[in-house]
């Protein structure tokens, strides 16, 4: 009973912090449940995606309602994202678990220096679209939000493809990659590219669910309680977002992604 509540309670942090930051919870309840429960690295994997599901269905609601994802940009890079997890979900049981904690160290150390050393887009000045091409120049236009103009669609796919690959193989989401892909590479703001990734990440994590329910990499006993949290914490968050400050979600970013790489590090190379 003890170990159930302390899911509870655990899936409830994390699934704050992943509404607030558009990260899906997964981002802690890889780590927690490995390194604080002992559950194999592939099956919290399995447990995190279904928590990020339920991540995103809690919160994404609340910001479609406020007008605060940009749903037209969310569903264009998620064909991708999802596709790609599939295949990452096939890969992901072809990896030894001491490889797959490495590799995700390396991936949350690598993203937390991106957020840390970079800076918000400058608003860009508006392109004049080339005669004889005006549906490229137009389309990302149309992608736009008040505001903002979407720009470098073409890494924003690619740079989405990576993100449905690491979803499926670490049970993150794919928001630690779409946040500041969106924020630093496309022009997105901050809050604007947090709602949107709350809103893709659910449809990313099914994709990628699918095949580890396949293969039975998702344990019901340990998915339903965090589940419970996750959809606890996330519903509350996503409903105080709006009153933090920006440059607080981003250090909040770093410090998490930090202090995670490190703890998954230990553990792939102990």
């Amino acid at each position: 009973m003890g170990d159930l509540l302390l899911l509870v309670a655990c899936g409830g942090a994390a699934g704050a912090f992943g509404a607030l930051l558009g990260l899906g919870g997964g981002i802690l309840i890889v780590p927690l449940l490995t390194l604080g429960f002992g559950l194999p690295f592939r099956e919290a994997v399995g447990v995190s995606l279904v928590c990020v599901i339920v991540t995103s269905n809690a919160a994404a609601s609340v910001y479609l309602q406020r007008g605060a994802a940009n749903l037209r940009l969310g569903m264009t890079l998620e064909m991708f994202t999802a596709a790609a997890a599939l295949a990452g979900g096939l890969i992901a049981f072809a990896l030894p678990e001491r490889v797959l904690a490495v590799l995700f160290a390396g991936l949350l150390a690598y993203v937390a220096l991106v957020m840390a050393r970079g800076r918000a887009p400058e608003d860009a000045q508006p392109v004049v679209a080339a005669p004889q091409a005006p549906a490229v120049e137009g389309y990302p236009d149309s992608l736009s939000g008040e505001g903002y103009r979407v720009r470098h669609l073409g890494r924003g796919v690619a740079g989405s493809l990576v993100a449905g690959i690491v979803s499926a193989l670490f049970g993150i989401g794919g928001g630690i990659v779409k946040v500041p892909l969106m924020n630093l590479v496309m022009g997105v703001p901050m809050r604007v590219a947090t709602a949107t990734s709350n809103m893709m990440i659910g449809v990313t994590a099914s994709a990628g669910a699918m095949i580890y329910l396949l293969r039975g990499g998702i344990d019901p006993y340990v998915a339903a309680p965090t589940a419970l949290g996750v959809f606890a914490g996330a519903s509350i968050a996503s409903r105080l977002a709006n009153r933090l400050d920006l440059k607080l979600l981003r250090v909040a970013f770093v410090v998490v992604l930090s202090l995670t790489a490190l703890q998954m590090l230990l553990r792939g190379i102990t």
